[in-house]
Formats: structure tokens, C-alpha cells, sequence
């Protein structure tokens, strides 16, 4: 019942030109190593990140375990002076707490106005920003954000895809990833942009029995490895030390195909979303029928969406 896992293949030294003809149009996730990022890699010390931005308030999640669920909201949101943040996330017992002496926090930058404003590290920690080179493999307007993340030890986080593609910066610490392709998401028991499986090491096999079927891919990220994580690729992130990151968004499709309201690169593009509400409707007609016929067209139907909308020329 062990799911069968292959590695992500790992590149050394990848120029911008390499990775724009050779691997994007792969589709696939790789990690990019040897990258110049910048004195972060070995200037983001726990001391180092508490003076650099003092103590503006950051909002954080607080959670009690180390898996967190964005669908069961198992955590609470807490406001903190960041240097204190720093501090409290890097430690492993907490003499101070908010729910247990144990607990695992997590900072994912926001915009000021955060049903608004996307998150810029230059905006939101222009201090660190100075200290961080994000490799440019793509062009300026296609930029959407540059989101900050610092982590506990052992914070897991739950299963999800973006609609963009991105780049998952390690800059200090170590972090576990598992990836899975869009095509498994049959398997993957979503909930949106979410899957309900959680402990992806050891599923409820009786509640999740298809997630067996799904690919399995990992690796593990060490400080100053890159992940590109293509858009719709689902991933696991478990951080295995203290450590921050930083993960930059662009668009990859015309810019008019992204939800406006969109601030955080997980709102389905907007065509997606009209052809989803256009399938609700036709559902909702098919219940005239009585459950024979109903049934019969509805296996129809998925026929339709098949031959018209799938590929056949996955790898």
C-alpha cells in the first residue's frame, strides 16, 4: 500500500535560456541548485531577521500539531511583533504559548490590505528584500508576488495547488516536499484548491482507498535550493528545520485569463471558474430525469468532456 515515489530530478548551475527552452515546456517540477540569491543564504540568522525588520506586527497561524488543515481551520490566527515572532518560531518549546508550550507557527506574508494588495518582500520587508537575488527566468510583467514564509520545525502543511506556476526559494533550513501531478487529482479527494488528505505518509486508506493511485514525487530542499513548482501541480510542504523561504508567483497565461480578486495565486482562472458554474447548472438539470436516465446521460456527458477536453499525451 506504499505509494510509489520518484524523485525530482535535481540541476546544477541552470541558466535562464537552459531552463526556458529545456525544462519549462516540460511541465514537470525540478529543483534548480547553484543559483545566485543573494547574501540571504547566509546572512538570515535568527538574530540577523529580528533586527533587520524590528518589531512591525505580522499576522501569524498558531497551530497545536504539526499538520495543519486549511479545511478543518485546526489553527488560530495571532498577531505578534515580528523580531518576537522570529524568536518564538525558531524555538522548539515555548515557555510563553498561546495554545501549548509545543505549538508550530507560520508566517505567510500578506498585503497591507490583504483582500487587496498581493505580497512583495519589497513592500512588506524591504530591509530583507535588499539581501535577496530572485532568479529572473521570467519577464517583469509577468511578476504576481513574492510571498515571505518562515516556519517551525515540523509544520507540516496541507496538500493544495496554485493556477500559477512559481518558484519555492529554501533560503535557510530544510524542507521535505511532496508533489503529485494534476492528472492525479481523481485521487486526491479535493475540497477546491484543497485536498482532505493530510498525513500523505500514512493515509486513512479506508476513507481515502483511490489515494493510493496517485503519483508520488519528493525531494528535499536545502538552503539556497529553488523548487519550481509548475501551476496545478499539487504539494505537501513539510519544514524539517526552522527555516525561511520565499516563494515567487508569475503568470503564465494572458493576464486577462486571472481572477482580479485574486491576492494569494489560488483563484481558478476565470474561464475555469464560468465552465464550472456552467456544469453546476447543467447537473442541476439533469435531476428532472428520473435516476435511470439521469444516470445514463450523465455517463454521457463525461464521455463528452473526455474525447473534447482531456489530453492523451500525458507522460
Amino acid at each position: 500500500r506504499e505509494q510509489r515515489a520518484a524523485a525530482v530530478e535535481r540541476l546544477d548551475g541552470v541558466t535562464r535560456e537552459r531552463f526556458l527552452r529545456d525544462i519549462y515546456p516540460r511541465r514537470k517540477p525540478v529543483v534548480l541548485t547553484g543559483l545566485e540569491l543573494g547574501t540571504c543564504t547566509t546572512k538570515w540568522t535568527v538574530d540577523y531577521l529580528s533586527q533587520a525588520e524590528g518589531s512591525k506586527e505580522v499576522k501569524i497561524h498558531v497551530s497545536a500539531v504539526p499538520q495543519m488543515d486549511f479545511l478543518s481551520k485546526n489553527f488560530v490566527y495571532r498577531t505578534l511583533p515580528f523580531d518576537a515572532f522570529v524568536r518564538k518560531a525558531a524555538e522548539v518549546k515555548h515557555k510563553e504559548y498561546f495554545l501549548t508550550e509545543d505549538e508550530k507557527y507560520y508566517l505567510r506574508s500578506v498585503g497591507e490590505d490583504v483582500r487587496k494588495d498581493i505580497a512583495d518582500i519589497r513592500k512588506q520587508f524591504p530591509i530583507l528584500a535588499e539581501d535577496v537575488h530572485i532568479p529572473e527566468y521570467f519577464e517583469k510583467e509577468q511578476f504576481f508576488s513574492s510571498v515571505f514564509r518562515i516556519s517551525s520545525a515540523g509544520l507540516q502543511l496541507w496538500t493544495h495547488y496554485d493556477v500559477m506556476d512559481n518558484f519555492l526559494i529554501q533560503v535557510t533550513g530544510k524542507k521535505r516536499v511532496v508533489l503529485y501531478s494534476p492528472r492525479d487529482a481523481p485521487y486526491l479527494y479535493l475540497s477546491g484548491t484543497k485536498s482532505e488528505v493530510l498525513d500523505v505518509d500514512n493515509p486513512d486508506m479506508e476513507k481515502y482507498p483511490l489515494f493510493v493511485k496517485a503519483k508520488r514525487y519528493q525531494c528535499v530542499l536545502e538552503a539556497g535550493d529553488v523548487l519550481f513548482i509548475p501551476a496545478l501541480w499539487f504539494h505537501n510542504v513539510i519544514s524539517e528545520e526552522f527555516g525561511v523561504a520565499l516563494n515567487v508567483f508569475w503568470k503564465h497565461l494572458p493576464a486577462e485569463s486571472y481572477d482580479k480578486t485574486d491576492t494569494y495565486g489560488n483563484k481558478d482562472p476565470m474561464a475555469a471558474s464560468r465552465a464550472i458554474q456552467i456544469l453546476d447548472r447543467a447537473l442541476k438539470t439533469l435531476e428532472e430525469l428520473p435516476e435511470e436516465y439521469r444516470d445514463f446521460y450523465a455517463r454521457r456527458m463525461v464521455l463528452r468532456i473526455q474525447e473534447k477536453a482531456y489530453r492523451n499525451d500525458y507522460g
